[in-house]
């Protein structure tokens, strides 16, 4: 692991930390010959004040299916926006250490350098990973751009402060857009083409579907496992 910090943190040492980190972030054009991409998502269960984190790889560029990983951690960060990696990150980084071959690439549901402080869940774990990663995420953080026509391959730049941090993509006619940056060991333009390349027919790229349908149903065995527990004698 490149990252070593400790994860046992207050808010406010955590959003320190991310002040440090982001001046790790790398941005480079993804790797050209990438044969292998993962994904990652992270369910949760509220009663049990538990998450599990799913992992899975795809053969590049045809995407079939070649493994998948998953970890069960107990919540102990609390949910603070901007913050999400310290709860998140250190279930899928154990995910990431169960696959057989790892990933050249991580496709994150969740931001890149789209973050108030340019450190969202994609740099952060390819950071403590020292590995590319891509975020993509269903909600803007921070930044503005200009209208976006709901039209299927329609995109216009994010910017924060004055700097592109990441792309707004239509994926699917009608539907609200994506929001796409680069994570640590990619750019702007590589991560968008590299989503672009996993869209399906539906709004998230396959892969993070893929991934999130898997912490789905992790998620919904870890609260019927609960519920059975609980059933008095």
């Amino acid at each position: 692991m490149a990252c070593t910090h400790s994860w046992n943190l207050s808010p406010s040492e955590a959003v320190s930390l991310q002040r440090s980190l982001c001046e790790r972030v790398i941005l480079q054009p993804l790797p050209v010959h990438l044969q292998v991409l993962g994904a990652a998502d992270v369910g949760y269960v509220p009663s049990m004040k538990k998450m599990v984190a799913a992992m899975v790889t795809f053969q590049w560029p045809d995407l079939t299916p070649l493994e998948t990983a998953q970890s069960t951690f107990h919540m102990d960060f609390p949910y603070i926006p901007g913050l999400l990696s310290f709860r998140e990150v250190p279930p899928l980084l154990e995910a990431f250490e169960s696959l057989g071959r790892k990933p050249d690439v991580i496709l994150c549901d969740g931001q890149g350098i789209a973050h108030p402080r340019k450190l969202g869940l994609a740099s952060h774990l390819g950071i403590c990973l020292d590995l590319p990663t891509v975020g993509c995420a269903k909600k803007k953080l921070c930044g503005n751009h200009e209208t976006l026509p709901l039209i299927r391959g329609q995109c216009r730049p994010l910017m924060f402060q004055g700097e592109r941090v990441g792309y707004v993509l239509c994926s699917r006619t009608g539907v609200k857009p994506i929001y796409i940056s680069p994570g640590h060991k990619a750019d702007g333009e590589s991560s968008l083409e590299l989503v672009r390349r996993c869209l399906g027919t539906y709004r998230i790229p396959q892969p993070l579907r893929h991934a999130h349908h898997l912490a789905t149903r992790l998620r919904n065995q870890l609260a019927a496992q609960g519920k059975i527990a609980r059933i008095p004698l």
